[in-house]
């Protein structure tokens, strides 16, 4: 296991060394990557003497190969954690900034990335620092967060970054998942779909998408080979995944059916329209009067993927804004499925649309596990956590 850890440049750089002896002890390989002005707070040769490896320090260096060190690192590492992570850094990862050494290997990375912030509580709390934070846990970064205590400046506040031994064990869980999920090739869903009504309208629903590529980017995280069949949504396909795009639920049928075969797992993620319309040849026209649309029942995908079992494991997900446990629970049955994922889409903060959620997880033997309001990129490790009963880790500190 080898974690990379940056290092940028506040006070609590000094508590890097304990970090990496926390990691070492724990059996963890550490390449440290040291700002400029994280130099001014703790030396490259106490940090290497730790490591027992140089400490990089600038983007144009090259090893004794002549390759480019920070694209061959991500090749190697299973997490990375910055400790401490300032506003600066922060807001350089959140924009894709890459001027130095540290967040030009941050935009190189696929790995599980942990954050532990430190700065003072001012900085903490303005609304740019929190926004970018947003940003970043939107995208999957785990966020180790400050604690109250004193800080540098002779006063008391949010700010002071956590101490070693906690960052160490959330740095040891990052790199776990890294290669939890190594081989398996996982089938995601994800967006609306889109029926004809004619040749310019089409019914649809408000799914953004957001959670199934939330789950696509989390898997690849984790080592897997993911393939993401997508409704018309405008978000980015997640580093290391293979989209297939689609427009109707038929399209997304037939997709889903064919790149199924191998699969160990299938989230069904997308919100697959249920009826679909009797389209017009042409335009329908105005006509002063009530419009009747005749719709079919559309297919059920879900259930034709539970009838006929070929993959290890089977989620779907159940968006309800009534009793919604009851008919989540109705629906993991219906359809034959190993877990349902549940959410109350009638609350504005959350699930359709929102950059956040909040679920319950109902297995098929009784699970029942409550998944407080988090990122959507928090969620979907907690799902694949609990899905795959990853077991916690526990750094020997």
């Amino acid at each position: 296991m080898l974690i990379a850890l940056g290092v940028s440049g506040g006070i609590a750089a000094y508590k890097a060394c304990e970090i990496v002896r926390g990691l070492d002890k724990a059996g963890a390989g550490v390449q440290v990557l040291l700002t400029e002005s994280a130099e001014q707070f703790v030396t490259p040769l106490t940090l290497q003497t730790l490591s027992r490896r140089k400490v990089l320090q600038r983007t144009f260096d090259l090893d004794a190969e002549k390759t480019i060190q920070h694209i061959e690192l991500t090749r190697q590492i299973d997490a990375l954690v910055v400790a401490p992570a300032t506003a600066n850094m922060l807001a350089k990862f959140a924009r894709g900034i890459a001027d130095d050494l540290l967040s030009t290997f941050y935009v190189s990375v696929a790995a599980p990335v942990v954050v532990a912030p430190a700065m003072n509580t001012r900085m903490w709390l303005h609304p740019a620092t929190q926004q970018n934070l947003a940003a970043l846990q939107a995208r999957g970064v785990a966020v180790v967060p400050p604690e109250d205590g004193w800080l540098a400046e002779g006063e008391t506040g949010v700010g002071r970054m956590a101490e070693p031994e906690v960052i160490v064990e959330a740095a040891l869980r990052a790199a776990r998942r890294s290669s939890e999920l190594h081989g398996r090739k996982i089938v995601i869903s994800a967006g609306p779909t889109r029926e004809a009504v004619d040749p310019v309208r089409f019914l649809s629903n408000r799914s953004s998408g957001k959670m199934g590529f939330a789950l696509a980017a989390a898997c690849a995280r984790r080592g897997a080979q993911v393939v993401l069949v997508s409704g018309p949504v405008g978000l980015p396909t997640p580093y290391g995944v293979r989209r297939f795009d689609v427009e109707t639920s038929r399209e997304m049928r037939e997709r889903l059916l064919a790149v199924r075969e191998g699969a160990d797992a299938v989230f069904m993620a997308a919100a697959v329209s249920d009826y679909l319309p009797r389209a017009s040849a042409s335009k329908i026209k105005r006509s002063g009067g009530a419009l009747e649309l005749a719709l079919d029942e559309g297919p059920d995908i879900l259930r034709e993927l539970g009838e006929s079992r070929c993959e290890r494991l089977l989620v779907g997900f159940a968006a309800e804004t009534d009793d919604l446990l009851r008919n989540a629970s109705d629906k993991l049955k219906r359809k034959n499925l190993d877990w349902i994922v549940a959410n109350d889409v009638s609350r504005p903060d959350v699930g359709i649309e929102a950059e956040d959620n909040a679920v319950t997880l109902l297995g098929r033997n009784g699970e029942r596990i409550d998944v407080p309001k988090a990122s959507k990129g928090e969620i979907a490790d907690r799902i694949l956590d609990h899905v795959f009963g990853a077991a916690e880790v526990v750094a020997d500190v």
